[in-house]
């Protein structure tokens, strides 16, 4: 049985879970928790022939490609692993990994300290006005009268949550214009760090340019003692509209509804070859509805020219 991923739940109910809303978070008043500081590590370097085994392993299980020329931009992410664990050196910590048995418990860790997880708020903001102007009122249109007005989103590289939260706001103000449907938000990513940060919405000031003075208004809100931190978080109305959950693309299933209306996938294929690409995108089109659309990055291709797809605008296409 499917888990139901799409569901609206009622007002607080995702807050009241652990995994929605951290107990060290208190905004009204207060700041997030400090974390402890990290124990000084050595420089010792990234060997050619660790970063080699590092580097298969991992485009094995997630598919990202890990070229030589990657390996310094590694070794420095690394080290903050090596640092959150008290290891005195990365030699240290690839023999924790590879000789001392903890390779299994350690993975998730390991991914979420390499992979790049690049988010703003209204990236490529024409996707986000032809979701209003186009794709939201074409489903609409062909929706069945017993099929009901609920549509469902999927942002299948969540990343921190800006991408969910972003169609999260256009969606809610388009709602308000025409009062006719519901939606809900599925958000997935391969990294757990990021999808804590996605579920606590909390934001630095910095960030939120790119969102409208007057959704800034109606979707932020901001904590009345900072301590000097600059940050904001999302409004509860659509925190518990978007739901944010574990997937690596390189499952050969993927356990959600089979009739998803819209798939974000943008700027990720980028980091696979293309045989990879190719099966991640009809995996993802194998859960979109007849009609449903698919939005890729602007700077990539359409991947698997074979696929029922129709290109409608840049990088959006529309499931035959």
């Amino acid at each position: 049985m499917q888990p139901e991923l799409f569901h609206i739940p009622p007002p607080g109910a995702l807050d009241a879970k652990g995994d929605q809303r951290p107990p060290d978070l208190r905004l009204v008043p207060g700041t997030l928790a400090q974390r402890s500081a990290p124990v000084p590590t050595t420089s010792d370097p990234l060997c050619e022939k660790t970063y080699a085994r590092l580097a298969e392993m991992l485009t094995g299980h997630v598919g990202i490609r890990l070229p030589p020329s990657k390996r310094i931009m590694v070794e420095g992410r690394l080290r903050k692993r090596v640092r959150a664990l008290g290891l005195p050196s990365i030699a240290e910590y690839c023999r924790f990994l590879f000789h001392d048995n903890n390779l299994d418990d350690e993975f998730v860790h390991l991914i979420d300290a390499v992979t790049t997880n690049k988010t703003d708020f209204f990236r490529e903001p024409q996707h986000f006005e032809f979701l209003k102007r186009e794709i939201v009122p074409s489903l609409l249109a062909n929706r069945r009268p017993t099929g009901g007005h609920f549509l469902k989103v999927w942002s299948a590289a969540a990343s921190a949550g800006a991408e969910a939260y972003s169609i999260a706001m256009q969606l809610n103000d388009l709602v308000n214009t025409i009062g006719s449907f519901r939606f809900a938000i599925l958000g997935t990513d391969i990294s757990t760090e990021v999808l804590t940060q996605a579920r606590r919405a909390v934001y630095p000031e910095e960030m939120i340019q790119p969102i409208p003075p007057d959704m800034q208004m109606r979707y932020l809100m901001r904590p009345r003692s900072s301590n000097g931190r600059a940050e904001v978080r999302i409004v509860p109305e659509l925190r518990r509209l978007c739901r944010f959950v574990r997937l690596n693309l390189m499952d050969t299933q993927y356990p959600f509804d089979r009739d998803v209306d819209v798939i974000f996938l943008r700027n990720v294929l980028i980091y696979f070859d293309k045989p990879t690409q190719e099966s991640v995108i009809a995996r993802l089109v194998s859960h979109l509805r007849p009609g449903g659309f698919l939005l890729l990055g602007h700077s990539e291709s359409m991947i698997g020219t074979n696929l029922q797809l129709r290109q409608v605008a840049p990088a959006v296409f529309q499931h035959l």
